[in-house]
């Protein structure tokens, strides 16, 4: 395009200048031209005019090129980018003789959009791309934040620097963490929680990504202690991978409350404890009088008879030992058959009195029953619900000193009934009324007052609070007397 614009503008151009040159000589040297000035003139304006012609001429075709450069330039903007790649669509445009001159600059130029409005277009894709991967990633972030905020177990991670970059509300709470995203604490910084900080620092040390677990005890806000099963696992990360630090990842750190499960495990071991205790006692007699019967201690029949007397009575004791924790043992694991009824309250409470009465007069005890003269009706298992008032009544009958009184009262108060069973013993103290009914629980100045397993006040809490739905009370004072208060829902508040 540039050699073809060069042999159209050149002979002009040549053609000026040899004019130029000649006027200029014929004005200069007279032997080259007419000696009449007039002419010598002449010759020179028609030679200036020729000049200023061609260049006129040649300014009026560079002006007509520029304006179809602009024209066509224009029309390839006016194109669409799908247009812009469709070789049909250029020749389609109206052109002039003068616009073929840029036909192929054109073409360079079209290319060029072209190949722009792909880059655009694929930049625009991708753009876009970007925009829905992170609008899911935000929302993948906010449904984590929220997964973390809900979880009740308190989540802390360190990074590689051992600076805490994520805690959750729970774990802010526990470990006093500043809940602004702002500035990360360091770790070093946890001054109640020694443990947990050298669990994560030993974790965020470990060359190999690594997996550490480990129990901790910490206070809450309230001052009271928990206990927490700590599972830490290292953090390996972009970054922490390529930091050429020695600690090349951060660490993860879950607390998972354990409090219970210790508690459970104390009263376990208290459990076993007291059992052992409980059967070590009446054992250690059997074996004891068996000794003696076998070296021939016992000389005559009536020493015999006593030995014997004592063997069977703590073999007794072991049998009933035995059958109330085989009792507690089903009632908790809800494993024992239970077969309820309608029934009368009153009935079985006269049952139980009547089983009772040898023994009250036999310590000399008077057993009184002030029963409601209404119907209290009970849904209740017969057994169970007599067994509960046996083991209350002979509860009482044991800690009464001769002489004393035990009544049996019961009542209906709005749709309960109340089964009471006072007695005028030696009384609990308030720290003994809030462990009366843990099992194997006796209270130590009364332990030679009366032989016992400690279970029968623990029987009775199980059976009236897990099988029947009711609750147990005391009521005492020491050297007063104690009352023990059964409560039942009734047979109308059950059918309401």
């Amino acid at each position: 395009m540039t050699e073809r614009r060069s042999a159209n503008v050149l002979p002009t151009a040549l053609l000026a200048v040899v004019c130029a040159t000649l006027g200029l000589a014929w004005v200069a040297e007279p032997s080259f031209a007419p000696s009449n000035w007039v002419t010598r003139l002449g010759v020179l304006f028609g030679g200036a005019t020729l000049f200023v012609l061609i260049i006129h001429l040649a300014h009026m075709q560079a002006v007509r090129s520029a304006v179809a450069a602009h024209r066509y330039v224009e029309r390839l903007c006016e194109l669409e980018p799908q247009q812009l790649q469709d070789d049909a669509a250029l020749p389609a445009m109206p052109l002039r003789k003068e616009d073929l001159r840029w036909r192929e600059v054109c073409d360079r130029l079209r290319g060029r959009l072209a190949e722009f409005a792909e880059r655009a277009e694929a930049a625009e894709m991708a753009r876009a791309s970007c925009e829905v991967r992170l609008r899911r990633l935000a929302g993948e972030r906010d449904q984590l934040r929220e997964i973390l905020a809900s979880l009740p177990d308190p989540v802390v991670a360190v990074d590689s620097f051992g600076e805490i970059t994520l805690a959750n509300p729970s774990a802010q709470r526990l470990l006093d963490i500043p809940a602004t995203g702002d500035t990360h604490p360091a770790l070093a910084q946890l001054k109640h929680c020694e443990e947990l900080v050298g669990l994560l620092a030993e974790t965020r040390r470990r060359k190999a990504p690594t997996h550490r677990s480990g129990e901790v005890a910490l206070l809450d806000s309230q001052g009271q202690p928990h206990w927490y099963r700590v599972n830490c696992r290292a953090l390996a990360t972009a970054a922490d991978a390529s930091s050429a630090g020695p600690s090349g990842h951060g660490a993860l750190a879950v607390l998972s409350d354990i409090s219970h499960l210790k508690s459970i495990q104390k009263r376990n071991a208290e459990f076993v404890s007291s059992v052992s205790h409980e059967m070590k006692t009446p054992l250690s007699s059997i074996r004891a009088y068996i000794e003696l019967l076998v070296d021939g201690e016992a000389d005559d029949d009536q020493t015999r008879e006593e030995f014997l007397g004592v063997i069977s009575s703590q073999a007794d004791r072991l049998q009933r030992l035995v059958e109330n924790l085989l009792n507690l043992a089903r009632i908790e694991a809800g494993v024992v058959a239970v077969h309820k009824s309608a029934l009368s309250l009153n009935e079985k409470l006269a049952e139980a009195v009547r089983v009772l009465e040898p023994t009250a007069e036999q310590k000399q005890i008077r057993l009184t029953s002030e029963l409601s003269p209404l119907y209290l009706g009970v849904l209740a298992d017969q057994d169970m619900l007599l067994q509960a008032a046996i083991n209350l009544v002979s509860n009482a009958v044991k800690y009464t000193p001769a002489g004393g009184n035990v009544t049996v009262k019961s009542r209906l108060a709005d749709q309960e009934v109340i089964l009471e069973v006072q007695d005028s013993g030696v009384g609990l103290s308030p720290d003994d009324c809030q462990r009366v009914f843990e099992k194997f629980y006796r209270v130590k100045k009364d332990r030679e007052m009366a032989p016992g397993t400690g279970l029968g006040l623990a029987l009775v809490k199980h059976i009236v609070e897990d099988v029947h739905g009711g609750r147990v009370e005391v009521e005492s004072e020491l050297g007063r007397g104690s009352t023990f208060r059964v409560i039942l829902p009734g047979l109308n508040q059950l059918s309401a």
